[in-house]
This record gives structure tokens, sequence and C-alpha cells, in this order.
């Protein structure tokens, strides 16, 4: 105990002002490594990693040499398998670097105002069957990404959007760009997803959603006119046939607010 107690003791007297500094760096890039695992969903990718590198280590207990020779040229490029495999989560990480938080200037209770709209417009649009896509900017710019349509500079409402998407608006065909807590655009076109996995069942309006969210940190909101529901897409993941409360609270958790589930009919469709 004693020893251990002298080896703490020494580490603290040698410490340096760049060692303390170098841990901060370290402890930064591993806490934003987590938030990124845990928003994106990557931890069936690190897992299958993880299944491999214990496969490996069996490979050479037993003495398989064959397998124990495939593993070992699969680890000795895992840098540029990392990179393959998670490149869009990179692409977006090191654009959030160099980006700001356009709601940084956003209150907490103009946040909240902003999703309540936002949540009422998806489900009023849903019932009468209007098609629509809402575009959340968050940390990284989406200029580089959509093509913009009719600038508007808005007030977030729920009439407002119902109106954008009603089959009668010029501008119902694309998407609607909320930036600051107000709605920014209308009439934007997405690029489309070019990932050969998709089911070949989505729509264009799904594919544009999700080929956002691979290359940003938006999350966009799909309103279904032909199944008359409500999905969103995240990171390039898209979760279909939400519930309003389901979808409140994931913009809730997104915006980094408390959610505070609501009593049934908190408003009226």
């Amino acid at each position: 105990m004693q020893q251990m107690f002298d080896n703490i003791v020494s580490i603290v007297t040698h410490l340096r002002v760049q060692d303390v500094i170098d841990m901060i760096f370290v402890w930064m890039v591993v806490y934003r490594v987590l938030i990124l695992i845990k928003k994106t969903g990557t931890i069936q990718m690190l897992s299958g990693l993880g299944v491999l590198a214990i496969a490996y280590i069996a490979s050479i207990w037993f003495e398989l040499f064959t397998f124990n020779w495939i593993l070992e040229k699969f680890f000795s490029n895992l840098f540029l398998i990392v990179v393959i495999l998670f490149q869009g989560e990179i692409r977006r990480a090191l654009a959030q670097i160099g980006s700001n938080p356009f709601f940084s200037d956003v209150s907490a209770v103009q946040e909240t105002h902003v999703i309540e709209e936002i949540v009422k417009a998806a489900y009023l649009m849903a019932q009468r069957g209007f098609g629509a896509l809402i575009v959340i900017e968050r940390d990284i710019l989406v200029d580089y990404h959509i093509e913009f349509g009719t600038e508007m500079d808005s007030k977030v409402s729920s009439e407002l959007l119902v109106s954008i998407f009603h089959p009668t608006s010029p501008v119902h065909d694309g998407a609607t760009l909320i930036r600051g807590g107000k709605i920014h655009s209308a009439g934007n076109f997405l690029p489309l997803s070019k990932n050969p996995a998709l089911d070949k069942n989505l729509g264009t309006r799904h594919r544009a959603a999700i080929g956002l969210t691979e290359e940003s940190d938006a999350l966009v909101i799909i309103v279904s006119e032909e199944h008359k529901s409500v999905g969103i897409v995240q990171s390039g993941h898209l979760t279909t046939n939400l519930e309003s409360s389901d979808l409140r609270k994931s913009l809730y958790e997104a915006c980094g607010l408390k959610f505070k589930a609501h009593d049934q009919g908190a408003f009226e469709i």
C-alpha cells in the first residue's frame, strides 16, 4: 500500500504542465468519440471488431495457423479499414470541428417552442395526407450539400409549415430548412443517398433525407403522404411510424433539452 502511495506521489511531483494539457486533449478526443458512437449507432460495428479481436487471440491459443494468418493480415490494415467503415462519421466529426452552432443564440424556451410547432405540423400534415421534409440544421452548415429554394427567414409555426407543404404550394415538393430557430428557406433540394444497402422500396423523399444526414449532423423529419406517418432521420438512420411523443422526445434529446412527457392531447390535431 505504501509503495502504491509513493508511486502516486512520484508521478504527481514529476507531472509537467504539458502532461496535464496532453491528458486534457486525450480526454476530449475520447469523450467526443464516445458521443459520436452513441449518436450514430456504430456500436454494432465496434462489437464486430471486438469479436474479431477475441477470435484472433483464440487462434493464437489454439494454434489455428491459417485462421490466425487471415486475422493478422486484417488487423495489420486496421487503420485503413476503420477509415473506410467510419468514413461518414469521421467526415461529420471533422466538419463539426470547423463549424459554429447556429442554435447557440436560441434560448431553451425558443427551442421548445420550435420543437412543439414542428411536431404539431408534422402530425397535422400526416393526418391530411401531405408529404413533407423538414430539415433541422444543427452544428454543421448544410449549405454545401443542398440546392437552396426560396428564402423565407420566418418564425416557425405549425400553420406556416402546413401551408408550405400544401399540395397547391409552389414549394411543397422541396424540403424546408430550419436554421437558428427560424424557417430559413423552403423548396430546397437534398442530395440522394448512394448507399446500396438501402431498401429498394424507399422513395425519393426518404433517400434525400438519408443522403443529407449522411453528410451532416442535421435532423430530417419525414411525413409520408402515402402511409400518413411520420419518421425521423439522423446520421443516415431512418426511424419510421413514430408516435408524436416519440418524435418530440427525439427532438428534445437532439437539442440537449430535458424531455418531459406531455399529457395526451397537449395539442389538437
